[in-house]
């Protein structure tokens, strides 16, 4: 579990790969990165929020804009962790939700301005997902962006999980990370649901199986 501060003062961020990223790095066109990195690079002091395995790409990249980071592995949090207390009355699993909430999502009162959730949606328990995103609207500020990716497609081959590096140009890196199931593909009407309350969204095509959307606080 990864629930850790970097800032720019720390010189000691990680430079070995982390466990559970394996082989090497693609290149993939992204313009919902190429339009937050305009706003990273223009404005100085974020708090952001990134999803996924210890990237040390994106820690110095980020820190060195001056702004702080909170990582933190919703994936391998929810999917690995004892959080499933027992069962209802008609058999559904219950979930100890403020739990895990309180492990991955512990912001101790911060507010932030951005949140990269890259994919993790479409791999978390479907009882965490609305509170995930409840829990983000209460700590983003006004203005706050989230950028959350979907996968269009169930099948295996194309719905692996990735974890992102972000880059000084319009692209990221993907690479393979620790492998759990894809839960569910959400629909446009699905995600506007989902982030109802929000301000808005902004979709950007993309030529793969993955949707991407950068949605306003």
């Amino acid at each position: 579990m990864f629930s850790h501060w970097f800032e720019k003062k720390r010189d000691s961020a990680p430079n070995a790969t982390a466990p559970g990223l394996i082989g090497p790095k693609y290149q993939r066109h992204s313009g919902a990165w190429a339009a937050m990195r305009q706003r990273l690079q223009s404005e100085s002091g974020l708090r952001i929020i990134d999803s996924g395995f210890t990237s040390p790409g994106n820690i110095n990249y980020l820190t060195s804009l001056g702004h702080s980071i909170f990582l933190t592995d919703l994936v391998n949090d929810a999917c690995t962790g004892d959080w499933q207390t027992g069962v209802d009355e008609d058999g559904n699993p219950v979930w100890d939700i403020e739990g895990f909430l309180k492990r991955s999502l512990d912001f101790q009162g911060r507010m932030f301005d951005v949140a990269m959730l890259w994919t993790s949606l479409d791999y978390l328990p479907e009882a965490f997902v609305a509170p995930v995103v409840a829990h983000l609207f209460q700590a983003m500020n006004h203005g706050g962006q989230v950028l959350a990716f979907f996968n269009t497609r169930m099948d295996a081959e194309e719905s692996v999980r990735l974890r992102y590096h972000v880059t000084v140009e319009d692209h990221v890196e993907v690479q393979l990370t620790q492998q759990f199931p894809i839960q569910r593909v959400f629909t446009n009407r699905s995600i506007e649901r989902l982030f109802t309350g929000w301000a808005g969204h902004k979709q950007f095509l993309a030529k793969d199986s993955v949707s991407e959307v950068i949605i306003t606080r």
